[in-house]
């Protein structure tokens, strides 16, 4: 009787531990699977969204970072390749940033193709399918007739292009005749993220220039942050940033391996012509936000001055 009873305890164990192994053989399954999704889907790479820095002042530290752009910025101006020049910088690691002339206000011009990227993924989050409708491309006029950074790939007409495939040209190519049909196409929604974001919206006080480095530099601030966005869309605007082909400003000035997330606007008011670029520049050590706004008379010259800002810029965060 005894070894029955033994018996039956051993076949009940037996029953309990294959189940119990098989019960945590399928949970570690499922859980490395998910931890390898995770990891593939490390799409997130171009965003912080547990970064939430909020400094009022910049820090006194930075006061010789801020003299020697300072220094870049009159020499600049000494081989007038620029008129003036505003700066913005921010560390994304702990929150210093520095300024220099950073409330002055310029034309953004192209630059504003991001807040209408923002919009859109906005409106995407709870209604995907707007991302997905077709718009046919059949101008009265044509867009990108006086950039002087062109698109290096146009639209052609009479072709339905998705908002999606829209959005994407706008950012990358800066194309102004896929801004256009984006603007048309947006609603209420463009202005309600104006408002949301407590920004200007354009047009309203009637003059070209109205924004300045400091007041740009949110976009890229609540983007990174995924503070605005959910970090889906966060990430996927900015990965559509460091994919942008101008390379004549700020990506000119770091190594060629290093990612910038950046957009860049041209505008001519008069007799002056304006250049900007701004975005996160990706360094191994601490990335950070760089911002730079000019006015000139030559827009090759505007970049060369921006590009020798961001390089100068690199190469002291390196040095820390």
């Amino acid at each position: 009787m005894r070894s029955r009873h033994i018996t039956i305890f051993l076949a009940v164990l037996g029953v309990t531990i294959s189940f119990s192994l098989g019960f945590f053989a399928k949970e570690w399954f499922f859980l490395s699977r998910n931890f390898s999704r995770e990891l593939h889907e490390g799409a997130f790479r171009f965003i912080n969204p547990l970064l939430e820095c909020e400094n009022s002042e910049n820090i006194t530290e930075l006061a010789p970072f801020e003299e020697t752009l300072k220094d870049v910025l009159n020499e600049a101006e000494h081989r007038e390749e620029i008129i003036s020049a505003s700066v913005y910088f921010r560390d994304l690691n702990n929150g210093p940033w520095l300024g220099i002339e950073e409330d002055a206000e310029f034309s953004p011009a192209s630059l504003l193709k991001v807040p209408i990227m923002i919009a859109y993924f906005k409106e995407a989050e709870e209604n995907p399918a707007i991302l997905e409708k077709k718009i046919t491309f059949s101008p009265s006029k044509e867009g990108n007739a006086t950039q002087f950074f062109s698109p290096g790939e146009g639209l052609e007409q009479g072709k339905e292009y998705s908002v999606n495939d829209l959005i994407a040209r706008m950012i990358m190519y800066s194309d102004n005749n896929a801004k256009d049909l984006l603007l048309l196409n947006a609603e209420d929604f463009l202005k309600k993220t104006y408002q949301d974001l407590g920004i200007t919206v354009p047009g309203t006080r009637g003059i070209e220039n109205f924004m300045s480095v400091r007041e740009y530099a949110r976009f890229f601030r609540i983007l990174y942050n995924a503070s605005y966005l959910d970090e889906y869309f966060s990430n996927k605007a900015l990965e559509l940033l460091s994919r942008a082909e101008f390379r004549e400003g700020l990506v000119g000035g770091v190594p060629s391996q290093i990612n910038v997330a950046h957009k860049f606007g041209e505008r001519v008011i008069g007799q002056v012509k304006q250049l900007h670029d701004c975005g996160i520049v990706y360094h191994p050590k601490r990335p950070y936000l760089l911002c730079v706004m000019t006015r000139g008379s030559d827009f090759s010259s505007m970049g060369n001055a921006i590009r020798a800002i961001s390089e100068k810029t690199f190469s002291i965060v390196s040095s820390d």
